[in-house]
């Protein structure tokens, strides 16, 4: 699919207030037959956590790399293989119920977009897209057709994300005037970009792997299999990685839409990678969780975050590797990422949580610190959804605006320092420079 075909008109698509969760279903089928596309190491691991449903039956795999196709089929000996996702749908259009997007980013919108063209419920890891334009596009197709959607956000489905969501919202903390959030990992790079050309491994279809994205020379250790999140033109940055799942439970809990205004601290673009190290302040429109103005600050990559009074816990106690801090009128919540209680504070001092305030446990659950067992939920919640069992709790609808919100930050590092404003009704920044970067052309391929 070319894609003027379908992002033609998105500049004029509002973002409104919260959807329900779509409700298409299979309809007298109690099995739902999956094709997985992408099967890197997130790949696999979506592929066996969606598999281990009792109701899934894996018919088709498909990825550029014919290593980890070959894997994936001795798991899945039955599954018809494919290196190009556009074949496959074209072959078993008719054989595939619901299709698992786990692409590197620059992918996830040109694959999903033919899947929900063929009325396919998607599931699309995060970040949702590579470009706001297409964020947009995915939320108004799956709306259009009234798909069953979810974004790869498995810890929204977490037991301690849940919790902080349902303490926040009980008013634990009072209004929510500031949200610090971290993680130190790296996926910028700094350095100058690679000249030259490698031999494209055997196993390595690099027309496939470029897909829509600009013709490149492959270099070695630059891009497959796992340095993709670095590069301007196939990833999201730390960012748009760990930065989806850590700002999931804040955003969800206070109700955010999308910012009003977006400045990163970082260094100067380089026109190849993301930059290492950055800090995002986001400003967005008050909510009945907020003050009238909520101030959000991302501080990622070696040394995050920076100090802050914001940040003292008690008793000099260290801060949690990566995590999110809720600064509120009556105390702080301190959200670690992931598999940790949240912890209360108030005054200097921890306060025991009150789970009274939590009045459905049975939404909830059990408490649990068994992690496969934890994401199993959210790709299960998945599956259930498509066969009119349940609804998905992070559908398109949800995740396009907070992916939205991921990628404005994304673009504010190509002008560091400045504070961009966007026009939420429009789609477009005041600043016009940075309206070239909500979108780019398709490689034919």
């Amino acid at each position: 699919m070319k894609k003027r075909d379908f992002l033609k008109s998105t500049a004029a698509l509002t973002m409104g207030a919260f959807l329900p969760s779509p409700l298409w279903a299979m309809s007298k089928n109690d099995t739902l037959r999956t094709a997985h596309i992408g099967l890197g190491i997130q790949g696999i691991a979506d592929l066996k956590a969606t598999a281990a449903h009792s109701a899934v039956n894996v018919v088709a795999l498909c990825d550029v790399d014919s290593k980890m196709l070959a894997a994936a089929k001795k798991m899945y000996p039955e599954a018809k293989v494919y290196a190009d996702y556009r074949i496959m749908f074209k072959e078993m259009e008719k054989d595939i119920d619901a299709v698992i997007v786990s692409t590197p980013d620059h992918t996830h919108a040109p694959a999903s977009m033919m899947a929900m063209e063929m009325d396919k419920p998607v599931y699309c890891q995060k970040p949702l897209t590579h470009h706001v334009a297409e964020a947009r596009a995915m939320r108004k197709m799956a709306s259009k057709k009234n798909l069953v959607t979810q974004m790869g956000i498995q810890v929204h489905s977490f037991y301690d994300y849940k919790l902080a969501t349902i303490l926040i919202q009980s008013g634990i903390i009072g209004k929510v005037k500031t949200v610090r959030a971290w993680s130190p990992k790296n996926w910028g790079y700094d350095g100058p970009e690679p000249q030259g050309s490698d031999p494209v491994p055997d196993n390595l279809d690099w027309n496939l792997w470029l897909g829509t994205a600009a013709e490149r020379d492959y270099k070695e250790g630059y891009y497959h299999p796992s340095n993709f999140r670095k590069i301007l033109d196939y990833g999201c940055g730390t960012l748009g990685d760990m930065g989806v799942h850590i700002f999931d439970t804040p955003y969800n809990a206070l109700q955010l839409d999308v910012p009003r205004t977006i400045t990163n601290n970082c260094r100067e673009p380089n026109g190849f990678g993301f930059p290492e190290n950055n800090i995002v302040t986001y400003e967005f429109p008050g909510t009945d969780y907020t003050a009238d103005t909520l101030t959000w600050i991302w501080n990622d990559g070696p040394g995050a975050p920076q100090s802050h009074e914001d940040l003292n816990l008690p008793n000099n106690d260290e801060l949690p590797e990566q995590g999110a801090m809720f600064i509120g009128e009556k105390g702080s919540l301190l959200l670690p990422h992931f598999m940790q209680l949240p912890r209360h504070i108030v005054d200097g001092k921890y306060v025991e949580l009150d789970l009274s305030l939590v009045k459905d446990k049975d939404e909830l659950g059990p408490p649990t610190s068994d992690y496969g067992k934890e994401s199993n939920k959210h790709y299960h919640q998945f599956v259930d959804a498509c066969l009119g069992n349940a609804e998905t709790s992070a559908p398109f609808s949800y995740a396009s605006r907070l992916t939205e919100t991921i990628l404005l930050g994304v673009i504010a590092g190509r002008f560091p320092n400045k504070t961009l404003h966007w026009d939420n009704d429009k789609a477009r920044f005041a600043e016009e420079e940075a309206n070239a970067f909500l979108d780019a052309p398709y490689r034919e391929f």
